[in-house]
């Protein structure tokens, strides 16, 4: 007689049950090629985005985040998981007109709760410019794991200046 327990499957044997491992066989690349499902936006509730944005080509700094603060310059914007970093740039630009300028550098990061000590961790995801096509125009907030409650650090760089390199080579 078999009977399902949980994390696992339970086999008993002379009214003694016996734990067996379940495996998964999915492999990561079977994950991370399941195409995102189409969000109809006529139908899903948009989400709250508090989105932070700096002007100087840098992100804020993490404990800036810290003890239930946040920075000042926050724009809150409804959106959905499918949001491209490029809607969202032409956001940001509806209320910087000085970010509407060709050559804008917008560079991206998640904000998020460090689930294994206190505070947060910032994840740098992609970068677009105003008036240019780029790598990372198409990217979603879904595709980089991006979670309700979640903010949107936009580090903004004026085109007469280079943005500061990026910090991806950091060990997060």
């Amino acid at each position: 007689m078999l009977a399902a327990g949980v994390g696992g499957h339970s086999e008993r044997l002379g009214g003694r049950r016996r734990k067996m491992a379940v495996e998964s066989r999915v492999t990561q690349e079977e994950i991370k090629k399941e195409p995102e499902q189409p969000i109809d936006r006529e139908k899903t509730c948009p989400l709250l985005l508090r989105v932070f944005t700096t002007n100087n080509g840098r992100h804020h700094r993490v404990e800036e985040f810290s003890r239930g603060n946040v920075p000042s310059s926050e724009l809150q914007i409804y959106t959905w998981m499918d949001a491209t970093l490029k809607e969202l740039t032409s956001l940001v630009k509806e209320v910087y007109p000085e970010a509407r300028k060709k050559g804008t550098h917008f560079n991206f990061a998640i904000v998020f709760t460090d689930v294994k000590r206190p505070g947060y961790r910032v994840k740098e995801i992609g970068s677009t410019m105003s008036g240019r096509k780029g790598t990372d125009d198409s990217m979603t907030l879904q595709s980089q794991k991006f979670q309700i409650g979640d903010y949107l650090d936009i580090a903004i760089t004026p085109p007469n200046r280079a943005p500061p390199p990026s910090g991806r080579m950091r060990p997060y």
